[in-house]
């Protein structure tokens, strides 16, 4: 067999996993994507928009479900493109989410983190919603506690009233919670945020609300304060073009490791979000031709990304039906009644296209899609 020139991009919510449990078709897939030996036929990376774990604990938790040796630097969760920007590396950043958050950040370069919670002891007369958790007496003022210099919201947080408060805090305060300000300053401190998903699918039989939904949240309690829209120096995760940059690289990365000598062209996204997974790769396919047309250098994304030139031609978009997309549910890409579009998932910071929400194919599974790219690629099944 000649070595390969493709390779599979795989989301992993609603295409290989329903939570905790796998997909029976995962099972199938990766069949006939591994060999005798335990090795992958082609070039794979996990592209993920989950984020409230560490990258090697994601890569031991698909092994063991896949059955088959899964490496780190195979997965791609919605915060890894951060790496890249080393400009914040030595700010003090206020990190939000759950899991092992400041083991996240350092790992993505982060030295100087403080997170929300070690924030709200340091000023317990911030965080005021829930009754149970106020201050019974009125503690000293907190001094000397160094400024903040950014925020990093790497997933969705589990108290969303807690995290909405300090942020606008540290937003309005220019990074001193502690101290009041007459004018909210504009622009204010660098935001990175990663996982745009409005919604995610679990074992529910609907979708659940996704880190996109707490960011929708955030941007209107901004909006409506100050009458200013909040602003991102960077969303990673899909549908970002620089996630699938990074992808692109992890594949060719991974293709040279195996000895695989021919360039990977053409890469097969598949995943079960029309907004994230198939926006996301139509965008990149539209980058990819863009940057034939017009050369590659004019594209790269705030000159960060400093890899090779593209070896891949294309990105075929592959929507499954075992997640967030089913052809008959409510807020999927068919257009409801009375022929009025569908509503729009999106973050509100990538423009609603419809023609980028039209996968280039839908299969039931992913299984379906392995042998229809196998069968494309003239492989056996």
């Amino acid at each position: 067999m000649s070595p390969p020139t493709f390779g599979f991009l795989l989301d992993i919510d609603g295409v290989l996993v329903r939570g905790h449990r796998v997909i029976p078709a995962a099972l199938k897939a990766f069949r006939r994507l591994v060999n005798a030996q335990g090795q992958l036929r082609v070039p794979v990376v996990f592209v993920t928009n989950a984020g409230n774990i560490l990258q090697h604990c994601k890569a031991q938790e698909l092994s063991a479900l896949l059955g088959f040796k899964v490496e780190p630097d195979q997965v791609i969760l919605s915060h890894s493109p951060m790496k890249l920007f080393s400009q914040y590396h030595g700010k003090r950043m206020l990190v939000s989410g759950q899991g092992p958050l400041v083991e996240n950040a350092q790992e993505l370069g982060f030295k100087n983190v403080v997170s929300v919670d070690e924030l709200r002891v340091a000023f317990p007369v911030l965080d005021m919603v829930d009754l149970q958790r106020r201050p019974k007496t009125t503690p000293l003022p907190r001094n000397g506690f160094p400024t903040i210099e950014g925020v990093l919201l790497l997933g969705e947080p589990v108290r969303w009233e807690t995290s909405l408060q300090l942020i606008i805090d540290v937003l309005l305060s220019n990074g001193n919670p502690g101290t009041g300000v007459a004018t909210a300053p504009y622009p204010h401190l660098p935001v990175l945020a990663s996982n745009m998903d409005l919604l995610w699918m679990a074992e529910a039989r609907m979708p659940r609300f996704g880190h996109g939904t707490f960011l929708l949240c955030l941007e209107t309690i901004y909006r409506k304060v100050t009458g200013r829209e909040l602003q991102y120096k960077g969303l990673m995760g899909k549908p970002s073009i620089l996630t699938y940059q990074y992808a692109e690289e992890l594949i060719r990365q991974q293709a040279e490791r195996r000895g695989w000598a021919a360039p990977i062209q053409r890469l097969y996204a598949v995943g079960d979000n029309p907004m994230s997974d198939v926006y996301g790769a139509n965008l990149f396919h539209q980058y990819l031709q863009m940057a034939k047309r017009e050369g590659a250098e004019e594209l790269r994304a705030s000159g960060l990304w400093k890899q090779r030139p593209s070896a891949a031609q294309s990105c075929a978009s592959i929507l499954v039906c075992t997640g967030v997309y089913s052809p008959t549910a409510l807020g999927s890409t068919e257009p409801v009644q009375g022929g009025e579009e569908p509503p729009f998932h999106g973050h509100r910071d990538f423009g609603f296209s419809p023609g980028l929400m039209e996968a280039s194919h839908v299969v039931n599974d992913v299984d379906e899609a392995v042998q229809l790219v196998l069968h494309k690629e003239g492989w056996a099944l």
